[in-house]
């Protein structure tokens, strides 16, 4: 079995047996990490120092079709392949990927600890894609897919307002229709859209009719050196290279044929979004709890005091191993959730698993607290200091509320999947009653 530090590794690669994980998954965990780490992991923290990550790295990035593994899975294997992508890194054939691929690609990239320079890469490409793959109309797609597909254009999902967070349904950037009908003129602000800042286009939340969910659409909107629009950054206390965005958009012409889908969708189009976006989270985020427990655990061997190392204390071990306990029910519980992912239908999936998609992406945060605090305590000193030893630690407790509230805040996350249990329940139950007025079994 590898030699590695424990917790700093999934067991899968520590030499364990696991029944997840087919040739092609570890054929595929070997080929990301050699490209991952040459040309991410080994720079990411002096990115995060810099605040930006390099804009070749995208390039990069994109002509090793290393930003196609952002997509849900399955992939679109004929948009791929009509645009020449029938492959990743050699490794993998696009018809054949699935779930688990994916998660082995986001725990890969975030394997520095930091999300920031990942998300940098991946954000936008992950979640801006998606819809207009899934809802768009064919002539939106075809102008607009290739050039997203292959990197030449960036994207960002621009949901979240200064007013309007996890409550999308109060949302208030208004598309109202010209007098002739060829355009939305688009008004409002968008806060807090990462990768914004350098994106040719948004996936825009924005309201055509009334209020409340009813009146949401998505359209599709020119950002860059675009009339009407201006961004800038917004700084942050993590997730310091990732291009957090404030954008405000005045009196902004957009052609209706950028209109996503129906109008009066865009809620149910954005829902079925955020499965995607709340489990790669959790997996990112259960991987920062890792990296944060594992440097703790190799200081705390290393490191002298009251005449022993840490780790002959008590306190220590015990503190270790509660979070150790949380680190390692997280990621199985994450492994079970991909794989059931690779069993079941996207429409099924919504369904049966997505308010648990919001319980764990909730419960991955929490994990993330548990470990980062546990780490910054045991380093002490160096882990409330911006440099040396304890650098990772203190980064990563700074990105906890990074993990906990986009996406989904925690406390509507736990809210939303047990209204979602509570529903198919409910659903299924009823289901069984019989007919009224009927004595049939």
């Amino acid at each position: 079995m590898s030699r590695v530090i424990p917790f700093s590794e999934p067991p899968y690669l520590c030499g364990l047996p696991s029944p997840y994980y087919a040739a092609s998954h570890r054929e595929w965990q070997r080929a990301c990490r050699a490209f991952v780490q040459e040309n991410l992991i080994q720079h990411a923290i002096d990115w995060e120092r810099d605040g930006r990550v390099p804009e070749d790295v995208f390039h990069k990035f994109a002509a090793a079709n290393m930003l196609v593994p952002c997509l849900p899975a399955p992939l679109p294997v004929e948009w791929l392949k009509g645009l020449g992508i029938h492959d990743i890194l050699g490794a993998i054939k696009v018809e054949d990927w699935d779930y688990i691929h994916t998660a082995i690609f986001t725990d890969e990239m975030c394997r520095s600890g930091l999300q920031g320079p990942s998300a940098s890469l991946t954000t936008g490409y992950s979640f801006a894609i998606p819809p207009i793959l899934k809802f768009g109309s064919r002539q939106l797609q075809e102008r607009f897919l290739p050039d997203l597909l292959l990197g030449k254009n960036r994207i960002c999902i621009a949901i979240t307002e200064p007013e309007a967070g996890s409550d999308v349904a109060g949302i208030q950037t208004t598309a109202s229709k010209t007098a002739d009908g060829k355009h939305y003129v688009v008004n409002g602000t968008k806060k807090w859209i990462t990768n914004g800042i350098w994106s040719s286009y948004a996936t825009m939340a924005v309201r055509t009719s009334g209020p409340g969910p009813a009146g949401l659409s998505l359209l599709l909107v020119p950002l860059l050196n675009y009339p009407g629009v201006s961004m800038r950054r917004i700084k942050v206390a993590g997730h310091l290279t990732s291009g957090t965005t404030f954008i405000e958009l005045d009196e902004v012409k957009v052609p209706v044929e950028n209109l996503i889908g129906e109008e009066g969708q865009g809620m149910r189009y954005i829902m079925t979004n955020f499965n995607h976006e709340r489990l790669t989270i959790a997996i990112g985020t259960t991987r920062q709890a890792r990296v944060a427990l594992a440097a703790a655990f190799e200081y705390c061997m290393q490191r002298e005091a009251f005449g022993k190392t840490l780790m002959e204390q008590p306190v220590v071990r015990h503190r270790l191993a509660k979070a150790g306990a949380l680190l390692e029910s997280q990621w199985a519980w994450i492994e079970q959730f991909v794989y059931q992912m690779t069993k079941l239908t996207k429409a099924e999936a919504d369904v049966e698993l997505g308010g648990l998609t919001a319980l764990a992406k909730a419960q991955a945060g929490i994990v993330l607290d548990e470990c980062a605090r546990c780490a910054v305590l045991l380093f002490g000193g160096n882990g409330f200091t911006t440099t040396g030893r304890g650098e990772i630690a203190e980064r990563i407790y700074r990105e906890v509320p990074g993990a906990r509230v986009p996406g989904g805040s925690e406390d509507v996350m736990l809210d939303l999947a047990v209204r979602q249990l509570v529903k198919n329940y409910q659903s299924k139950t009823k289901l069984l009653e019989r007919p009224k007025g009927s004595s049939k079994l």
